[in-house]
């Protein structure tokens, strides 16, 4: 299962009007493409809606949300704008580079070393110093308190609600993301924004195969990987985030994670 990262309106996501890179990837070169979903039905064959009503599901579940987590006396977070129209952002980290971006920045808060690679389908959840971090009372990262949502409101906080969906998730803002990757760029790498936009496409996993001009996946003559360097991993997802965050700033649409 896959981790993928999609900025965009819930009106796009929900009504499939997106595709992931690799998707993209499969319509440009020719092969067929289903994406599984956790229960293992494609996704294609969920109950179908109109994006009509799935916007406006989507509206009302957003605004109930704004109304609930708005501040005493405070005037109340500004809708963002939900349609089927608006550009998205997505990408593929991954879970082994998300896994590693998490890993440096709990290295870097506890001034330990960052080992210098991670094992191929690694549990990170299970390293000692990102459950150190995930648990730490005095700094609240949500990227590292499993929220899977971020909202496009400058204030920074974390809390758990249902989904449209009504699955239960752990919901932060994207001005709180931009707090985390500031501070993760700062403790690790002092990277400006350019170096930091190139880093998904000059770093991260290295290549397992080819694929033929038959559409035959090959792995000949390449040896299997079972590790990876961490900080190439760390900074490769790293940029995808930095993307998604900048894009949806421009644009005030939301961050979530597909998986």
């Amino acid at each position: 299962m896959g981790l993928d990262i999609y900025a965009g309106t819930l009106t796009r996501y929900y009504s499939h009007n997106w595709k992931t890179v690799v998707q993209q990837w499969a319509e440009e070169n020719g092969y067929a493409f289903n994406r599984i979903t956790p229960d293992g039905e494609t996704a294609d064959n969920e109950e179908e809606m109109s994006p009509a009503e799935i916007q406006a599901a989507v509206e009302n579940w957003r605004d109930q949300i704004l109304s609930a987590i708005s501040q005493p006396g405070q005037p109340p977070y500004a809708p963002w704008l939900e349609d089927n129209e608006k550009p998205y952002y997505t990408d593929k980290p991954d879970w082994d580079a998300f896994g590693a971006m998490l890993l440096v920045a709990a290295c870097h808060t506890y001034d330990e070393p960052v080992p210098p690679t991670v094992e191929k389908d690694w549990n990170f959840g299970e390293h000692p110093l990102v459950a150190r971090l995930g648990s730490d009372e005095e700094r609240v990262w949500s990227l590292l308190r499993g929220a899977t949502w971020w909202l496009p409101l400058p204030d920074s906080f974390l809390f758990q609600a249902p989904l449209p969906t009504d699955d239960q998730a752990m919901i932060a803002t994207l001005g709180g993301l931009r707090k985390e990757l500031e501070k993760l760029n700062q403790l690790a790498w002092q990277a400006d924004e350019d170096t930091i936009l190139d880093w998904a496409d000059t770093e991260g996993y290295p290549a397992d195969g080819t694929v033929g001009p038959d559409g035959q996946y090959s792995k000949a003559d390449i040896p299997e990987h079972t590790q990876y360097d961490t900080q190439s991993l760390a900074k490769f997802a790293f940029s995808m985030f930095w993307r998604a965050m900048r894009f949806a700033e421009e644009q005030q649409v939301p961050i979530l994670l597909d998986y």
